[in-house]
C-alpha cells in the first residue's frame, strides 16, 4: 500500500511540472501570407516555370493557330489539322519550339509580377493599417505588378512567338539580338500596346482568385489554402480572365511577327485598333478568336498548375527556412556549450 501511495506522488509531481519544448518547425500551422516578397516571387517564378514546361505543346498549337491567316499557306487549319502539320514537318520537336523562351519568359514574368504585387500590396497595408485590401486595392496593385511585368517581359515574348512560328534553332538571347540588330530595339517591344491593355488579365484572374479563395477559406475555416483549392481556384480565375480578354491575346501575337517575314506588310507598323479593323476586314470577327478551344485549356491548365505550384512552393519554402532556422539555433547552442565546456 505504502509503494502505490509513493507510486502515485510521484506521477502527480512529475505531471505538475512545467514542461518546455521547442516549438516543431513542421507542426506549427503555416501562412503564406506572413512570407516577405522575394519568397513569393521565387515561387511564383518556379511555379510558372513548371507550369509552362506542363503544357507548353498547347502554347505551340495556340500561336500557330492564332498568326495564321485566310492568306497564308495554312488557310482555315483546324486545330487536328494543325497538329498534324507540326508533327509532319518538324516531328515531336516542333510542339517544344520557343519552350526555351516561353520558359524564361514565363519564370520572369511570375517573378517580376509576383515581387511588385506581394511589395506594392504590403507598402498600401501598412499605410492603411489594414490587414487585407479592397477589391479596387486589388486591382491598383495588379495594374502596377501587371504594367510593370508587362515592359520588362515583353522582348522574351516576342522572341518566343518569333521561334515557335519560323521554328527558329537560334537560342532566346541570340533571337533577341537578332531581332535587335536588323529590327531596331523597338522591334523588342511591339505589341507592348495589346500587352498592356491586358493587364486586365491578371486583373480579372486574381480577383476573381482571391474572392473565391476567401469564400472557400471562411467556409472551412482554414487559415492556409491547400494547392489542391488552388489548382481549382486558378483554373476558374483563368477561365473568366481569358475568355473575356482574348481578342487582345489575338493581337499581341500579331503584332509580335509584325516586320517579320511571315507577316503581310498591312501589319507593319499598325497601331493596336487599325490592326484589329484590317483582322476583322480580312478574316471576320472570328479572326480575332483564332485557336481559342485550345488557349483556353491552356491557359486554364497552367494558370492552375501555376497556383498550385506556387501555393505549394510557398508552403514548402517557409517549411524549409524554418528548418534551416532551427539547425542554425541548434548549432550556436552546441556551439555556446563546447566553449563553455
Amino acid at each position: 500500500m505504502k509503494e502505490k501511495s509513493y507510486m502515485m506522488i510521484v506521477v502527480i509531481s512529475q505531471a505538475s511540472k512545467p514542461q518546455f519544448h521547442e516549438p516543431s518547425p513542421m507542426k506549427s500551422e503555416i501562412d503564406p501570407s506572413k512570407a516577405d516578397a522575394f519568397t513569393h516571387a521565387l515561387a511564383g517564378g518556379a511555379g510558372g516555370a513548371l507550369s509552362m514546361a506542363l503544357t507548353y505543346p498547347l502554347v505551340a498549337i495556340t500561336t500557330r493557330l492564332q498568326t495564321q491567316t485566310k492568306s497564308s499557306e495554312t488557310d482555315k487549319l483546324t486545330v487536328a489539322e494543325t497538329i498534324r502539320e507540326i508533327y509532319e514537318k518538324n516531328g515531336i520537336l516542333g510542339f517544344f519550339a520557343g519552350l526555351e523562351s516561353a520558359v524564361l519568359g514565363m519564370t520572369l514574368s511570375n517573378f517580376v509580377y509576383y515581387y511588385c504585387y506581394e511589395a506594392s500590396s504590403r507598402c498600401l497595408m501598412r499605410a492603411r493599417r489594414t490587414q487585407r485590401l479592397s477589391t479596387a486595392e486589388s486591382m491598383l496593385v495588379g495594374s502596377i505588378a501587371g504594367s510593370v511585368n508587362a515592359v520588362i517581359a515583353n522582348p522574351l515574348w516576342v522572341a518566343n512567338t518569333r521561334m515557335t512560328v519560323d521554328k527558329s534553332d537560334r537560342g532566346v538571347l541570340a533571337t533577341i539580338a537578332n531581332i535587335s540588330k536588323t529590327e531596331g530595339l523597338s522591334a523588342l517591344f511591339s505589341g507592348l500596346k495589346p500587352a498592356l491593355v491586358l493587364v486586365i488579365n491578371p486583373i480579372i484572374q486574381y480577383t476573381v482568385y482571391e474572392q473565391l479563395k476567401n469564400r472557400v477559406l471562411e467556409s472551412r475555416q482554414k487559415r492556409v489554402l491547400s494547392p489542391s483549392w488552388a489548382f481549382i481556384l486558378g483554373a476558374l480565375g483563368k477561365l473568366a480572365a481569358t475568355s473575356s480578354t482574348y481578342p487582345y491575346v489575338t493581337m499581341k501575337a500579331r503584332m509580335h511577327l509584325s516586320k517579320n517575314e511571315g507577316s503581310s506588310p498591312a501589319e507593319n507598323s499598325k497601331s493596336l485598333l487599325s490592326l484589329m479593323g484590317e483582322i476583322i476586314k480580312r478574316d471576320g470577327i472570328l479572326g480575332l478568336y483564332g485557336g481559342i478551344g485550345v488557349k483556353l485549356i491552356q491557359s486554364i491548365l497552367t494558370a492552375a498548375f501555376l497556383f498550385f505550384f506556387k501555393e505549394g512552393l510557398v508552403i514548402w519554402s517557409i517549411k524549409l527556412l524554418r528548418l534551416l532556422r532551427a539547425f542554425s539555433r541548434k548549432r550556436k547552442l552546441l556551439t555556446t556549450a563546447r566553449a563553455q565546456g
